[in-house]
């Protein structure tokens, strides 16, 4: 296959390249579908890639990636499972694909904090008009006292 592209975005104005020498893919046997060749074909595929040593990104960008998968990392490196489909070629695309959208996430920038504001007059009063007719509701539906 060829290098890695993340598609401009977001925090990643030109878009990236990860060069395929950077890329480490395994290929093993799925449990996934495949009829009579699913024990004979290495159809699922293991991509790899070391954050910490790729050249695609810069000091600042692997800082941030690095931070925001970091749940995800083993060490530094960056592992994707694809097994979905029946082909090898296929599952070693949606690996790809799924690699480019996880650094395409971590590469953009954080939404902007929320402000909070103020509730309105009239929601505060629909809220607690809201609560006394709950509250009749309920005291209607209790059992009627012995002196009436």
């Amino acid at each position: 296959m060829t290098a890695l592209r993340v598609p401009p975005g977001p925090g990643v104005p030109q878009g990236l390249e990860v060069p395929e020498s950077e890329l480490t893919e395994q290929f093993s046997r799925s449990s996934g579908p495949g009829g009579q060749g699913v024990n004979t074909t290495d159809s699922r595929v293991q991509l790899s890639l070391d954050i910490a040593t790729t050249t695609a990104l810069t000091d600042r960008q692997r800082e941030r990636v690095l931070e925001r998968l970091a749940g995800r990392l083993v060490g530094t490196v960056l592992t994707i499972d694809a097994s979905e489909h029946r082909s090898q070629r296929h599952n070693r695309s949606a690996a790809r694909e799924r690699v480019a959208s996880l650094l395409r996430e971590a590469l953009s920038p954080p939404p902007p904090p929320r402000r909070p504001t103020k509730r309105t007059r009239g929601s505060q009063r629909r809220r607690l008009e809201a609560k006394s007719q709950r509250g009749q509701v309920k005291r209607r539906r209790a059992r009627p006292s012995d002196d009436a």
